[in-house]
């Protein structure tokens, strides 16, 4: 189906009536309040939202409560079913699944930017699709420039640290380390396909690991990974910086510079590379090549956001990745 216009499946009357949202009112509270539905307009997408991914980025507004007090809704790694187009959409139909960084989303439906979606692979299903956090893992390997038997480390194993261990156990490098605090974290990254874990203590007082690693990737978005990170790249090797870093952060710049080190500041802005990132990840998924949905443990109705923030953040024994349900609509 390739139309411009159609007509929603949002029935008036129906049980879809009142669709919800979440909405953060004060420090880790969120409220559900009823919205209307706003019809797509020219270049947009009306989308019903089948699941939401819960992003670390969006702990410490959940932590702290909105500014000044005006409540705030977040949300911005949904998967959700196409049920209007606007003018001059012509890529994407009614009825198509789709993922992407399409924020506000915790709500049942959505009105966004076509440009901002990317349509999932027929076939994958939409427990598999979460599109976000594939992508900007996607677009940092992308740019590492990774050759044939590199030594590799990754340096945080959680969600997106994981989704690398998959990408990077199907490639050519060689000796694939994961690192991490957390020791179930470390039992998953060898799961999911990393020849040795170690905790950060470990990995530096092993006598193998003086001469460091060709390419290492941090996915920490913390000062001490950040740290490790640096302690762990081989001279001439790349740094790849994947992690979230918001605050401030200082850097070894001696070491930067005497290691000859090539620092890559994975991070992705341009909403074009990430979409495209998605598209590429999808395709690894739908190829059968990575396992995507056992990285989500744990799921969550909308109505208990709060608790899936609080787990998030206590990270119970096993827990990878939260997603809040919608698909009950």
């Amino acid at each position: 189906m390739t139309q411009q216009q159609a007509t929603s499946s949002f029935v008036p009357g129906s049980a879809q009536q009142d669709p919800r949202c979440s909405v953060l009112v004060a420090p880790q509270a969120s409220r559900i309040d009823q919205i209307a539905v706003r019809p797509p307009g020219a270049g947009e997408i009306l989308v019903q939202v089948l699941l939401n991914g819960l992003c670390a980025s969006d702990l410490p507004t959940w932590l702290e409560g909105p500014r000044e007090g005006t409540p705030v809704r977040l949300g911005h790694e949904p998967v959700g079913r196409v049920v209007e187009v606007g003018a001059g959409v012509d890529m994407i139909a009614v009825g198509d699944v789709v993922t992407g960084r399409l924020v506000e989303s915790f709500a049942d439906m959505i009105t966004v930017p076509a440009a901002d979606a990317v349509v999932v692979p027929p076939g994958l299903p939409y427990q598999s699709a979460i599109g976000e956090p594939l992508g900007c893992v996607v677009e940092a390997l992308r740019r590492a420039r990774l050759d044939t038997g590199d030594r590799v480390v990754v340096v945080g194993l959680g969600f997106m640290g994981l989704i690398l261990v998959q990408l990077l156990a199907t490639s050519d490098i060689g000796e694939l380390v994961a690192v991490d605090t957390r020791e179930d974290a470390c039992r998953a990254a060898v799961t999911n396909g990393a020849t040795v874990a170690y905790g950060p203590a470990e990995i530096v007082s092993l006598a193998g690991m003086r001469d460091g690693f060709d390419v290492v990737f941090e996915v920490t978005g913390v000062q001490a990974g950040l740290n490790l990170a640096t302690t762990l790249t081989a001279p001439h090797g790349t740094l790849d910086i994947v992690g979230y870093h918001q605050s401030h952060r200082t850097v070894d710049m001696q070491a930067w510079n005497w290691k000859a080190l090539e620092v890559i500041n994975g991070h992705v802005r341009s909403r074009h590379r990430l979409t495209d990132s998605i598209g590429r990840g999808l395709a690894v998924v739908a190829s059968g090549r990575i396992d995507y949905q056992s990285l989500v443990t744990h799921r969550y109705p909308l109505t208990e956001i709060d608790q899936a923030y609080a787990d998030m953040r206590a990270k119970p024994d096993g827990f990878i990745k939260a997603a809040i349900m919608l698909d009950e609509l």
